[in-house]
């Protein structure tokens, strides 16, 4: 990585900001998913906030991000309303697609969100269509895909990659590997590492600390940097760790533990993003207590909001499924 840009203090504080929305929003979904108040599962990224903030904070509105099915964070942090993500999770008409798209489908053009995808894998050819658009439209955007290790042994991968490669397309592949493959440790069903896998095609990797959201911030720069240069791809590996189960219900369904609850609560205590930031932050004296708890306030107060109006919102039509399903039927 040749960039040598950091985070400055501002910015560290809206990557805390952005950080702990996503945090909120996820805590909230869960306890809604446990009262029975999601028409569906929810997959959650607690303990994943720094690869969201960090990736979305180089990212405008014309940029392009596709993302999977742990993407709630990835929504919040590139602009999408909390409102109407708590709306669409509740399945309702004023859901960023009104309520037909559920925790796994959201999406806003208008933001530049073009979905997440409950397919493993998904978003990678997307992704790479989106970044031929930016290619055409010369505009000086580009598309960030992210995707988890799982996916990285999805053959569409090496497919994009070398497309992407040939192409110089301005695409940023964030792989989000969070140590599991469902209910599996990823070093049981994934071998090697995942970034190499972009190295045969002349593809600049750069492997860093997820949790850390200043060292994702300072990978991003150097990524943006290139691809908006029109050096063509770059590729991040972001090792984090996810806190919760791969869905809420797991239990149910998972008969050997495949972690032990030390492990968890030692990572949820010593390298939590969120904690990681705000000690940080005190340690260098760049922030005080007051600062960090106007900060926790008002991300708890986004989300209140959120909650409630989804919680107001009013269910889609009966027919809403036939005006969706062909075209021209729908007013």
């Amino acid at each position: 990585m040749t960039a040598n840009l950091s985070p400055d203090v501002s910015q560290c504080l809206e990557l805390l900001q952005t950080m702990q929305v996503i945090r909120y929003a996820e805590e909230q979904l869960a306890a809604d998913f446990a009262a029975g108040k999601t028409p569906g599962g929810v997959h959650l990224s607690i303990g994943q906030e720094a690869v969201a903030a960090g990736v979305c904070a180089h990212l405008s509105e014309n940029d392009q991000l596709a993302s999977n099915h742990r993407g709630h964070g990835h929504f919040i942090a590139k602009g999408g309303d909390p409102k109407q993500l708590f709306a669409e999770i509740y399945g309702m008409s004023e859901g960023i697609c009104g309520g037909m798209g559920g925790s796994m489908h959201v999406a806003d053009y208008s933001k530049g969100i073009i979905g997440a995808n409950g397919i493993v894998g998904a978003g990678l050819p997307i992704s790479t269509g989106a970044a031929l658009a930016d290619l055409l439209d010369d505009d000086g955007s580009m598309t960030v895909v992210i995707f988890g290790d799982g996916a990285s042994n999805q053959g569409v991968l090496q497919e994009s990659l070398n497309f992407a490669a040939l192409w110089k397309l301005p695409l940023l592949y964030v792989c989000e590997h969070n140590g599991f493959c469902q209910f599996s440790p990823a070093e049981t069903v994934t071998a090697g590492t995942i970034s190499d896998r972009a190295k045969p095609f002349g593809i600049p990797v750069e492997v860093v600390d997820g949790n850390d959201v200043r060292a994702v911030w300072q990978a991003m720069a150097w990524a943006t940097d290139h691809i908006r240069s029109g050096k063509g791809p770059a590729f991040i590996e972001a090792k984090t760790y996810r806190i919760n189960n791969h869905f809420e219900r797991e239990h149910l369904v998972v008969q050997t533990p495949y972690r032990t609850e030390e492990e968890i609560e030692t990572m949820r205590r010593e390298r939590d993003p969120i904690k990681l930031l705000q000690k940080w932050l005190k340690e260098e004296n760049l922030v005080d207590d007051e600062e960090l708890g106007a900060i926790d306030e008002k991300a708890s107060s986004i989300i209140k909001e959120a909650v409630a109006f989804g919680e107001a919102g009013t269910p889609p039509p009966e027919d809403i499924g036939e005006s969706y399903m062909f075209a021209g039927t729908h007013s």
